[in-house]
């Protein structure tokens, strides 16, 4: 069990190449792509992510990039300068957000990842920002509405924080989805509904391997709990990945996360939570428009925003 049950440390992974995006990637990160926020206020990606983290009670965000990737970010978080600001003089919105983005820059750090390894590989490189403490992991194209008051991430740290143990967010999953996400054979704990015993974790599992291994008491047939990207660890993670990269445990190729959870849960008690919010992938295009209808439900545009969809829809052929 962690000495240590409040988290104040986050890493969002972000150095990936956003190849799915292609070509708008090419002359914009993946993470800077602009969304329409609940707020309605556009923002890059990375800021909702990072607005998510410190709305939950994160003190410090470390961002893992590739060669050259902060510059990027650091030019976003930061305030106008004296010689931009008359630009913005009248607009309000804009000057509250030049100061949110100034306060938010002291509280981001960066790592590298030097070279494409994996997403296990690219969280092993925050291990000097995290330090021997734990800490929220998070995607940089997730993007997360709590269907609730508490952020989805303080859901998760919430479960973390009563219980000193790893903690995976995960959500009831069809089989037939399977292939995209890791999947969790979990024990309900009975006197606390939506969180789980951990009894295994594994990546991308077919249906036929998830009937024998993963089922999980509660649950309807053909459906599994499934990672929803968002987890709490204690430093022992970098242990486990440590040991992976050392002996060049690889899946596909690269270094996976999920085996380095499964060797973790082998070691100390291990959690999956059910979040009450949805997860909402950007990081495709099909994902980035679902992302962005998502939004705009919420949104102060969100009348408008369903008359449009609902006239779209009804102009499509029988």
């Amino acid at each position: 069990m962690s000495q240590q049950t409040r988290v104040t440390k986050a890493v969002i992974t972000a150095a990936g190449h956003g190849t799915r995006q292609y070509p708008a990637t090419a002359t914009i990160q993946k993470e800077m792509i602009p969304l329409v926020d609940r707020d309605g206020i556009c923002k890059p990606t990375i800021q909702l992510i990072v607005e998510e983290a410190l709305e939950s009670g994160i003190e410090q965000i470390c961002i893992v990039v590739a060669p050259g990737g902060e510059a990027t970010f650091q030019q976003h978080f930061r305030e106008l300068s004296p010689k931009e600001r008359p630009a913005y003089e009248g607009k309000g919105s804009a000057l509250q957000q030049s100061e949110l983005l100034g306060r938010m820059r002291g509280a981001i750090s960066y790592a590298v990842q030097q070279t494409q390894e994996g997403y296990g590989h690219a969280v092993y490189c925050a291990r000097e920002c995290v330090g021997d403490e734990p800490f929220l992991l998070m995607l940089g194209d997730h993007i997360y509405i709590s269907h609730e008051e508490r952020r989805c991430a303080r859901q998760l740290l919430d479960v973390f924080e009563q219980h000193g143990c790893p903690v995976s967010g995960v959500a009831p999953t069809a089989a037939s989805q399977l292939h995209a996400f890791g999947t969790v054979a979990g024990q309900p704990l009975a006197e606390d509904p939506g969180v789980y015993e951990a009894r295994a974790i594994y990546e991308k599992p077919t249906p036929e391997h998830a009937r024998q291994h993963l089922r999980t008491p509660g649950l309807p047939e053909e459906t599994y709990l499934c990672f929803l990207g968002m987890h709490v660890f204690t430093p022992a993670i970098f242990d486990c990945l440590g040991e992976h990269i050392r002996d060049n445990v690889r899946e596909r190729g690269e270094i996976q996360l999920t085996s380095a959870q499964e060797l973790l849960r082998t070691r100390e008690r291990y959690l999956a939570a059910q979040v009450r919010g949805s997860r909402h992938d950007m990081g495709n295009p099909e994902g980035l428009i679902e992302t962005q209808m998502a939004l705009a439900t919420q949104s102060p545009f969100a009348e408008r925003a369903q008359r449009t969809l609902r006239q779209a829809i009804g102009k499509q052929p029988p």
